[in-house]
């Protein structure tokens, strides 16, 4: 007779518990991660904090200081800067307020410059609203001077003012008004120095075609207050170049 095989198997190996530490681990791997978006630093971090709010006021003296140098400028009566020479001319071909045309253009300049990636910020109306109220309030004081020299003594001023203006409210890293916002975006990209005197320059001549009146206050900001903003940045704000 032949011989049977006979196969056996054995007996089914009751579940052992799992080990205890393995599976906290395992839970723990799971847990979704806090969303950090949720987290506002300055909340939790009084270094972040007091950062955010010495920025703001740096952002509010630097326009003060801006509306001072507005305004001495026009008191000066030698030609105003180049982007207001092109509010000045398209303001009086037109026929439009000065105030309808500078809003258009300076929607469309922030328009564009956030097109190239520079985003508006606090400050791109904080900068609007300052530098205006300040221009308004401090006009009526200033002397008005009819002699050239004490003109142009208020052109010096007011060229110191526009500059370290300009240089210290962009230092603040809050936005950018108009014609800071579209030098920075520049296309193609140049250093701020030169984009922003190339945006005056060509803003005055075209302001001049359109009838509007030009001294050497107008050349002297159109050509200069870029490159001393680019060195005031470097100098007095420890910045290694201009930025929103």
């Amino acid at each position: 007779m032949p011989r049977s095989t006979w196969a056996t198997s054995s007996p089914p190996v009751p579940d052992q518990p799992a080990d205890a530490g393995a599976v906290e681990s395992r839970a723990e791997s799971r847990r979704p991660v806090d969303d950090p978006v949720d987290e506002d630093p300055a909340d939790e971090d009084p270094a972040a904090h007091a950062s955010l709010t010495r920025r703001l006021v740096q952002l509010v003296l630097s326009c003060a200081v801006l509306g001072v140098g507005v305004a001495v400028l026009l008191d000066a009566a030698l030609g105003s800067d180049g982007y207001s020479t092109l509010i000045s001319g398209l303001t009086s071909t037109s026929g439009l307020p000065f105030v309808v045309v500078n809003l258009g253009v300076g929607i469309l300049l922030i328009a564009l410059a956030w097109s190239r990636g520079t985003r508006p910020g606090v400050g791109t109306l904080v900068q609007t609203v300052v530098v205006g109220g300040t221009v308004s309030a401090v006009s009526p004081l200033l002397p008005t001077p009819e002699a050239l020299g004490p003109r142009f003594v208020e052109l010096a001023l007011a060229f110191v003012l526009l500059a370290l203006g300009v240089a210290g409210y962009l230092a603040s890293h809050t936005g950018a008004g108009p014609a800071e916002g579209a030098a920075i975006a520049f296309d193609p990209p140049l250093p701020f120095k030169w984009s922003y005197t190339v945006l005056q320059a060509v803003s005055a001549l075209g302001g001049w075609a359109l009838g509007a009146a030009v001294g050497p206050g107008t050349l002297l900001v159109s050509l200069f207050v870029g490159p001393t903003v680019d060195l005031l940045t470097r100098v007095l704000f420890h910045s290694r170049k201009v930025s929103a």
